[in-house]
C-alpha cells in the first residue's frame, strides 16, 4: 500500500474561510492538516490530506468536501 497526498485549497474572505474551518469534520481526522493563509481580509484555506492508500484519501476527502458544500450551502442561505 503507497502513501498518497491530496491537498485542497479554497479562496476567499476571512470570516467564510473560518466558517468553512469549523464545518470540517471527517471520520478520520489525524489523516490531514488545515492552515488559513493570507493576510489580511483575503485568505486561502489549505487542507492536506495524507493517508496511506487511494481508498483512505478518497473517503478522507469526501467526508471533507461534504462538510464543505454543506456549509457553504448554510452560508449562502443565510446571507
Amino acid at each position: 500500500m503507497g502513501n498518497t497526498r491530496v491537498s485542497i485549497v479554497w479562496s476567499g474572505v476571512r470570516s467564510r474561510a473560518e466558517s468553512l474551518l469549523a464545518a470540517i469534520s471527517p471520520d478520520d481526522p489525524e489523516d490531514f492538516d488545515v492552515e488559513l493563509a493570507g493576510n489580511g481580509e483575503f485568505v486561502e484555506l489549505r487542507i492536506s490530506v495524507h493517508t496511506n492508500g487511494l481508498g483512505r484519501s478518497r473517503a478522507t476527502v469526501d467526508d471533507i468536501l461534504a462538510c464543505l458544500s454543506a456549509a457553504e450551502s448554510g452560508l449562502d442561505s443565510i446571507k
